[in-house]
């Protein structure tokens, strides 16, 4: 596995563990989901879908407008809350990955979104859904560099 999406993980599993952690400690809820689509969780306007990936009933969807990268994971089904994470690291000088942004909570429609100012950086973006009880995700290999 590329040791930066090891990294990724490691880093994105310490804010999982403590959104669990918060959730367990605060009754289920969603925040103020307004969004239209994935483009208008992103701000709409200049943001268009560069990448998608479909993860059981969901589509983790990563958009750009030019200088910065949004991750929006998007229910086909929207419903009674259910744990989505939308995440996204952008790649340094070194090599290393920083910036890691992520939104890991029961919602009704998506997470999301999560932002990262990259151009001309390779970033790491996923996501992830519980189905049936279980918790799925994915995440990307170093992609969309410059």
């Amino acid at each position: 596995m590329v040791p930066a999406v090891n990294k990724f993980r490691k880093a994105l599993s310490l804010g999982i563990t403590t959104a669990a952690v918060l959730a367990a400690s605060v009754a289920m809820s969603t925040a103020a989901e307004a969004a239209s689509s994935p483009i208008d969780a992103c701000g709409g306007g200049s943001y268009h879908e560069i990448d998608s990936h479909r993860l059981g009933g969901v589509t983790i969807h990563l958009l750009y407008n030019g200088s910065t990268n949004c991750v929006v994971t998007w229910r086909a089904n929207p419903g009674s809350p259910t744990r989505l994470l939308a995440a996204i690291a952008k790649e340094n000088a070194d090599g290393s990955y920083t910036d890691f942004k992520n939104d890991d909570k029961p919602y009704t429609t998506y997470a999301g979104p999560v932002k990262v100012s990259a151009a001309g950086k390779c970033i790491i973006w996923g996501g992830g859904v519980t189905i049936s009880g279980v918790w799925n995700a994915w995440y990307s290999a170093p992609s969309h560099c410059g």
